[in-house]
Order: C-alpha cells, then structure tokens, then sequence
C-alpha cells in the first residue's frame, strides 16, 4: 500500500502510531516523543517555517514513519534480551527450579522494591491527596487554574520516576520519555485534554492504591524474612550456645538431647520458608509491573 508522504507533524506521528501499532505502549510513547522532538527541532531551524517542505526533507534523512517504526522494533528486541536475558535451555529439576530463584536479579530488585513502596507509597498519596484538595481550594481564585495545571504536571512526571523505577527493579518495559505534548492545540485545549485523558485518571488511582499496596508489600516481606531467618539461625545459636534462645508460652527453650534431631529440621524449614518468600516477591513483582504499566502506561488517541 502506497502511503503519502505526511505534510504535517500532526500526520506524521500518526502514520508512526498506526505504524507502531500492536507494539509495547511504552516503547510507542518514546517513539512519538523522540520523533516529534526532532521534527520540531527541524521546523525551528526553517526560516520559512515551512512544515511540509520540511517534512519532505525528513522523510529522506531521519525517516519515513514506516522505517522509523522498523527501527524501533528492532530495537526493542534488545531492551526486552537486556530486561529478561535468556535463560538455559537445559532441562532442570523441580528442586533445581525452586532453587534458581536466588540467582534471578529481577528476585532481589522485588525484595527491594516492596520494601522501598511503604515510603513512595506513603509520598504518592500524601501528593495527590494534598494536590486535589488544594486544587479545589484554589479553584475560586485566579490561581487555580494555574496551581492545578502544575499540579497535574508534577503527578506526570512522578508517574515516568516510578516507570524508572519498576523497570529497573522489576523488569518491565516502561517510558523512558514523557508523554508527546499536543503543541498545535490551545492552550486551553491542552489542559481540556488532561482532563480527558484516561491516564491521568488511572495514575491518580495508581498513586493512592500505592499507600495500602505499599503497606501490605512491606509487610510481606519484613514478616517472610525475619521468620524464615530466625527458624535458620535460632535454633543453631541456642544448639551450640546451649542458652535459650526462642521463648514459647513465656519460656525459653534449652535444647536437650532430642534437639539435636530437631535443630536441623527446624533450620532446613527456615530455608525452604526464605525461597519461598523470595518466589512470592518476584511473583508479586511480575504482578505489580503489569498492573503499573496498565495504569501508568496507556496509548493515546489524538485529541482533536
């Protein structure tokens, strides 16, 4: 199929999107945003500022929308093999398996990240509960509308930090860009399309189930570990100190003779409790990585 060349920024971008279709929504949001930053750079660089002269010209350096998009993809192949490098094709046993989990980065990066959530999470609500309301206070004064385009800016950008950092330390594709600006639309219009926009919704909603999210993570991971380790090493300490170390029912426990059977079954519970723990962390990372990028990360239809 023959497509014309684009005589707009507007028209290029979206022959890219429908290019782009059926990729990651956030490997798409870069594209946008890297593509209209460098059309736009080259339209400022015009003294006639003509845009499909311009445009004309870009096709054959930069691009068509179409090799853009090839490009892009290929790229993303990469990115993904760097986010999940490929793992042995050789066949393993279930304990093998279960083991293996402590050699996964992405394990510790979710141990990490629940326990990092109860003080982001406790951030991201107090700012957007804050944020609203001062908004609506603010919003019979001439500085309302101000304060709360501001305000919707600033959850933007904590959305592309918290982006960084699930990809980081949960694997999963988010932007590295912000979302592309609709720059020939009003201003007025512009801040009409915050509104409309279900993302700034969904992130609104993103950033106040990360409180309750956050607690429960922390938590999780705090109560898993402690136990586990104490049923490793506690009972160990008390074997070879021969001091009381657990105290059950108000007593301290003194290991006698029939421990010595007792201690090592105790201990090998504790590990395999610790890789079980650390199986849920990397399962509920998976789990949260895609529930952030299906708030966080969403495509955009061009607004009118």
């Amino acid at each position: 199929m023959n497509i014309p060349v684009p005589r707009t920024i507007a028209e290029y971008l979206e022959q890219l999107r429908a290019a782009l279709h059926g990729a990651d929504p956030a490997m798409i949001q870069d594209a946008l945003y890297d593509a209209e930053e460098h059309l736009r750079a080259e339209l400022a660089a015009r003294e006639d500022g003509d845009e499909a002269a311009m445009l004309a010209e870009v096709v054959g350096s930069y691009g068509a929308p179409e090799e853009v998009a090839e490009i892009y993809r290929d790229q993303e192949i990469t990115v993904q093999r760097a986010l999940h490098p490929p793992r042995s094709p050789a066949q393993r046993g279930t304990a093998a398996r279960f083991f293996d989990v402590a050699a996964d980065p992405h394990t510790y990066g979710a141990l990490f990240y629940m326990l990092l959530t109860l003080a982001t999470g406790t951030f991201y609500f107090t700012w957007v509960v804050t944020g609203i309301g001062l908004s609506l206070g603010f919003s019979i004064l001439i500085i309302g509308l101000p304060f709360l385009v501001l305000f919707l800016g600033t959850v933007r950008v904590l959305s592309l930090v918290e982006g960084r950092m699930v990809e980081t330390m949960l694997g999963v594709r988010m932007p590295r860009r912000p979302v592309t600006a609709e720059r020939d639309l009003s201003w007025l219009r512009r801040i009409g399309a915050m509104f409309t926009d279900g993302r700034t919704w969904s992130t609104f909603l993103y950033m106040l189930l990360m409180l309750p999210l956050g607690i429960a993570y922390f938590t999780l991971v705090v109560t898993g570990i402690s136990l586990s380790l104490s049923m490793v090493f506690a009972p160990l300490v008390a074997l070879l100190t021969g001091h009381g170390v657990l105290t059950v029912n108000g007593h301290a426990w003194v290991p006698g003779v029939w421990d010595i059977v007792l201690v090592p079954v105790i201990s090998l519970l504790g590990v395999l409790l610790l890789f079980a723990v650390m199986h849920l962390a990397r399962g509920i990372g998976r789990l949260h990585g895609a529930f952030a990028k299906h708030l966080l990360v969403r495509e955009r239809s061009r607004q009118g």
